[in-house]
């Protein structure tokens, strides 16, 4: 579970915006979308709960937040972290080859523009939505390795989307894992995030069936009193280290370039997702003592600073010493083991969801994070940095490796244009 993460943006905040006397029309929500601040107003400022008739319930800037569709790169992948999330795979039909796999990309992506605009379907709309704004909703999708064979399409097919290697760690439920197809789903609305799930679910008709699914979650925006990188449920700030858009070589990093690459044209401004089902053994985790879990991640609970001292994004002193002589940041902790100075520069740009699937039979939760890590090339992404962790890491002890995928997500399309159509109909 790579330590490079922290969200791209700063949350965004709850602020209330007054309607109008006579309430805020669908149209008029929209309108206002991508207008709202980020900057969180005061504690306990009340949204949705003035004594006032229901029709002038101020809306909130969490509602009316909206990401757009159409772009040089898809979204989902630059955004700040969203509350709810969905992630899921399918498998084409039997049968259903290049010509299916186009009709279906061309209806998923003219939901997700209309749904990513807070609209409703154009026919068949399960009003799941119904009153609701776009709430920074995001649908990416993506290609597995074997979506290239059952579409006659292996030459198209990058060497970046190569399988995973298999890492000590793993304990990896193949039913879980890879699939043709995949789509993410985000928004920061739990009943606006299941809407688009189904209506995905719905579109894929008998082009394509549900090969696995799952479900995360993430601090709602504006719950904190001031901006703040997100916890996991191991109560650890996650996402110190990500790089951030304004870095100089963030798009290297991230994104296949549209020219001098040596992956196929259609990649161009793409990038590659590795989805990772990672369960925390926190019946384990819980029993360490505090000082035990910060030696584990090589930073303060507290406040996500690292031993050696500093705040949150001071950088890591790893030659300071004890008296003792023992590195103050223990030489196996997660924070140490995957600096990208200590990786070749390796880095990954993480943007997961936590999840909770329940509690077993022996009591123990089925908890932990679905891992999504972006990168323009896996081979010097996310493998060299798991490889290290395998040798290693203190915190393997606390998480197990459950599901894996790897998946090829094309750059965003242009107005008039379907994801993949490059792909499909190049």
């Amino acid at each position: 579970m790579p330590e490079q993460s922290q969200s791209l943006t700063e949350p965004r905040t709850a602020a209330a915006e007054a309607p109008p006397a006579g309430g805020v029309s669908r149209r008029a929500l929209l309108g206002t979308a991508g207008a709202t601040g980020l900057v969180l107003g005061a504690a306990g400022a009340g949204v949705g709960y003035a004594a006032a008739p229901a029709q002038a319930t101020p809306l909130s800037s969490v509602g009316s937040d909206h990401a757009m569709f159409h772009g040089k790169h898809q979204p989902g992948i630059t955004e700040g972290l969203q509350a709810r999330g969905h992630l899921v795979a399918f498998d084409l039909a039997a049968g259903a080859g290049r010509t299916e796999a186009a009709a279906l990309l061309r209806r998923w992506s003219a939901t997700a523009e209309r749904l990513m605009a807070g609209e409703p379907m154009t026919q068949d709309d399960t009003d799941v939505a119904r009153d609701a704004g776009p709430s920074s909703l995001t649908v990416t999708f993506g290609f597995g390795n074997s979506f290239f064979s059952r579409t006659g399409l292996e030459k198209q097919r990058p060497s970046a989307l190569d399988p995973l290697p298999d890492f000590s760690s793993d304990h990896l439920d193949k039913s879980r894992s890879n699939g043709d197809l995949w789509v993410q789903i985000g928004a920061d609305d739990a009943l606006v995030a299941f809407h688009a799930l189904r209506a995905i679910q719905k579109d894929a008709g008998s082009a394509a069936k549900v090969r696995w699914q799952m479900n995360g979650f993430n601090r709602t925006p504006g719950a904190t009193a001031h901006p703040m990188t997100a916890r996991n449920l191991m109560g650890q700030l996650d996402g110190t280290r990500n790089p951030k858009p304004t870095d100089s070589d963030f798009d290297q990093r991230i994104f296949v370039p549209a020219s001098g690459s040596n992956g196929p044209a259609w990649m161009a401004n793409g990038s590659y997702a590795v989805v990772r089902r990672i369960r925390m053994l926190l019946d384990d985790w819980e029993k360490l003592s505090l000082t035990a879990q910060e030696n584990v991640i090589g930073r303060k609970k507290s406040n996500g600073a690292p031993l050696s001292g500093g705040t949150e994004t001071t950088a890591m002193d790893l030659d300071k010493a004890k008296a003792d002589g023992e590195y103050i940041v223990p030489i196996n902790a997660h924070a140490r083991i995957t600096r990208p100075d200590q990786n070749g520069g390796a880095a990954i740009l993480r943007r997961p969801f936590s999840y909770h699937d329940g509690i077993d039979t022996d009591g123990t939760p089925d908890a932990g994070l679905l891992f999504v890590c972006w990168q323009a090339d896996p081979l010097r992404g996310f493998v060299p940095l798991q490889r290290k962790l395998d040798r290693g890491d203190a915190l393997s002890q606390y998480i197990r490796h459950e599901a894996s995928g790897l998946f090829a997500v094309p750059g965003g399309a242009a107005a008039g244009e379907y994801v993949g159509q490059r792909l499909l109909e190049g």
